[in-house]
């Protein structure tokens, strides 16, 4: 059945199922939030043919990555979500199952951390577009920002990078990478369609903010993107070991060398946090979390991110990140 026969209000009927009766049905929910903490909020826009096909993301990725995108959101900024809500633009001829499987998708996600869709709103267009707002909130000195990066500080980040664009790949060209076993092209699939936000790794790095302030941001355009934001907002620069991006030689393994670093810096939707700090709490830090996580650099004086590989310097350049207009 598709959406232009079962109309708005049928539609509706559907999608309340996703959230708390108690919540929904008036002209916007009444959220109750903790006066000591603050209010973060983000939005994410993904629209059909630019952040997902019918060939890369059936409906119930579409709906996970869309909420992932607004948690790691939450998470790079060191808040806890409080709820969701969805602004939907559909075409009549989507049918009410794939309607249904998008908000199974977001359901299944919100559900690992006890996370509502408190409202949203759903309209006709052309083209299949999904808009989260999503709601957190954190206490002043557990908010991480990008602009408290300092000379001295390393650079970790929570994950591997280049994996998501490598599964992109793989659902685009099955054919490549033919020596690729069976586990690892199930497991880089599963890091495009299904990524996993990094709240995880708050409660280690609120235990770090009692004592030190953390510069930051998540890696959803790129690691390269992330470094020149957060120097960029910091007034400071950065430099990158390659022999610190372990992921540079795993993908390497089935791909292209020049690609797979390309990935590793430029890929995006990896949703990893990229976090600076002082070097002696890092190291406990990266331990603690684990999951691949790494040291990659330092914080430096000169204003440019740089790459070094053996004697070898070059400059991260943010145009080759993912840009919208470009």
């Amino acid at each position: 059945m598709k959406i232009k026969d079962i109309g708005e209000q049928g539609l509706l009927k559907k999608l309340k199922g996703f959230c708390p009766h108690d919540t929904i049905g008036d002209d916007g929910a009444v959220l109750s939030l903790d006066p000591q903490q603050q209010l973060v909020v983000t939005t994410d826009v993904l629209v059909d043919g630019v952040h997902f096909s019918d060939v890369t993301t059936p409906p119930q990725s579409i709906g996970w990555r869309a909420v992932a995108a607004n948690l790691s959101d939450l998470a790079a900024m060191g808040a806890t979500p409080v709820g969701i809500t969805v602004g939907l633009a559909l075409p009549g001829d989507v049918t009410a199952s794939w309607v249904e499987h998008l908000y199974q998708g977001m359901s299944s996600l919100l559900a690992q951390y006890n996370t509502p869709i408190v409202g949203g709103d759903i309209c006709r267009s052309q083209v299949t577009t999904v808009s989260i707002t999503a709601l957190g909130q954190a206490f002043p000195h557990h908010i991480i920002k990008r602009s408290t990066a300092e000379p001295g500080q390393v650079i970790v980040t929570t994950g591997y990078h280049g994996m998501s664009r490598a599964g992109l790949e793989l659902l685009l060209h099955p054919t490549v990478a033919t020596n690729l076993n069976t586990e690892t092209r199930k497991r880089l699939i599963q890091a495009h369609q299904y990524p996993q936000p990094r709240l995880d790794a708050l409660p280690y790095l609120w235990e770090v903010m009692e004592t030190q302030a953390i510069a930051g941001m998540d890696s959803s355009d790129g690691l390269g993107d992330a470094l020149v934001q957060i120097c960029t907002m910091s007034g400071v620069g950065a430099q990158i070991h390659l022999s610190k991006l372990p992921c540079v030689s795993m993908l390497s393994q089935w791909f292209n060398s020049k690609q797979a670093l390309n990935w590793v810096l430029y890929g995006g939707e990896d949703f990893e946090l990229v976090l600076c700090l002082s070097e002696e709490v890092a190291s406990q830090l990266v331990k603690t979390i684990g999951n691949q996580a790494n040291i990659i650099g330092k914080i430096i004086e000169e204003k440019s991110v740089i790459l070094v590989d053996g004697n070898q310097e070059v400059k991260i350049n943010l145009d080759q990140g993912f840009q919208h207009f470009s």
